[in-house]
């Protein structure tokens, strides 16, 4: 005997959470399945941009989201020489409530989400429960099937399914949906340094003799990402801890006498970066949003913002058809026409700066910024609040829909 909901969101990631809790406050029966049994893991986007944190006070959460430990960034900066950084985004030059980036451990979020989830009586959230099959009727898609922990399947009924299960998503694949994929030139590998005060802080890579690394300052630690050629952590694990650490201090030199702390190569975890998009998002009965949708590159720390303004544009026009009851693919459609020009603005802008500034830094043929984005933000300093605002903002920010809108408590 199987289940019933209104909205089966697979993936508790931001993107699921967000969706699932706008749609509860909609007076829709919606239910979360995360297979995993809590939200503790290492290295998932813990960037959270201006436009997000105005959804959340929107949300009437910006008061506990201020509350949760997190560093803060007002600048993006490049260097230039081995002296010189050249600041590209300064979140200050905004007329924004919240001009910088924070740095919020993810599972921080997403628990603070949850919990603001189980307040609407709507809400259900299921974790250890890993989507393994999609139930039809004919061609449509009505409902899930699941594994809980200890091995048991279930059944769930539901008019829709959205799937916000990430870059390697089940219901995507169940579904039939293939991304076209678009080439990049690194991988990442994320490891931790520790932090000594108040350092740096400001977010400037390294970039020295084809070794690149980003230094994301966190509260109690430096997260560092590692990029390098696509494709290469098997030799690069090979080569053993003692080369990776040289690599490191190579392009950190002012951290090499920390690498020391990086124990073992276990500690470094490989995220093999894809850029890829659906030609289409949805088949009848199921939708794709966020990395199901649109696996984005880590570089500018986008991927979390894209993936909850997706959901909050879901909500805002799928809640009335889930309400009634029925959801055609005409109202499916509707969300992919809505957020695909971001989403391939965005993806546009990553891959220029794979082919501008990634691939000549891991290649060893440039140690910073293109001469001519010198010269122009050297000459027009103000020019730095256009990629403040597409990193910060973006092409299209969604707001919280009314019925969702909550005052701030406390």
């Amino acid at each position: 005997m199987s289940e019933r909901t209104t909205c089966l969101v697979a993936g508790g990631g931001p993107a699921g959470m967000v969706l699932g809790l706008l749609l509860a406050r909609a007076g829709v029966d919606v239910t979360v399945l995360e297979k995993h049994g809590d939200f503790l893991r290492d290295f998932r986007g813990d960037t959270v941009h201006p436009s997000t944190i105005t959804l959340l006070d929107e949300l009437g959460l910006g008061k506990k989201f201020a509350a949760l430990r997190q560093s803060r960034l007002s600048q993006v900066s490049l260097p230039v020489d081995g002296t010189h950084n050249l600041t590209i985004a300064d979140f200050t030059l905004l007329n924004i409530p919240h001009p910088y980036v924070a740095m919020v451990p993810q599972w921080d979020l997403l628990d603070l989400l949850a919990d603001a989830g189980r307040a609407e009586p709507n809400f259900h959230l299921r974790m250890n429960a890993e989507i393994i099959g999609l139930r039809r009727d004919k061609r449509r898609v009505t409902g899930v099937t699941y594994q809980g922990a200890d091995g048991e399947i279930g059944e769930i009924e539901a008019e829709l399914t959205v799937g916000c299960d990430g870059r390697w998503s089940a219901v995507r694949t169940l579904a039939g949906l293939m991304p076209r994929e678009f080439p990049v030139p690194m991988d990442t590998w994320w490891f931790r340094l520790p932090r000594e005060g108040d350092e740096r802080a400001t977010l400037v890579p390294g970039m020295r003799r084809g070794h690149f690394a980003i230094v994301i300052p966190r509260e109690e630690y430096f997260q560092i990402a590692y990029l390098a050629r696509k494709g290469s952590d098997r030799q690069l694990r090979a080569e053993g801890l003692d080369a990776f650490r040289a690599r490191i201090a190579d392009a950190l030199p002012e951290f090499a006498g920390r690498v020391g702390k990086i124990e073992s190569l276990d500690d470094v975890k490989h995220l093999d970066v894809r850029l890829n998009l659906l030609r289409r998002w949805h088949v009848d009965g199921a939708l794709c949003i966020g990395d199901a949708a649109h696996a984005m590159s880590p570089i500018g720390g986008v991927g979390i913002n894209l993936a909850v303004q997706d959901a909050v544009a879901t909500a805002r026009l799928l809640a009335e058809p889930l309400r009634r009851g029925r959801v055609t693919s005409r109202d499916l459609a509707r969300v992919h026409r809505r957020r695909w020009l971001p989403t391939i603005l965005v993806q546009a802008i990553q891959r220029a700066m794979h082919r501008g500034i990634v691939r000549p830094a891991i290649e060893g043929r440039r140690g910073g910024p293109p001469k001519a984005l010198v010269r122009l933000l050297n000459l027009v300093p103000a020019s730095r609040r256009i990629p403040a605002y597409l990193v910060g903002v973006g092409f299209l920010p969604e707001h919280a829909p009314e019925f969702a809108r909550r005052s701030e408590r406390g």
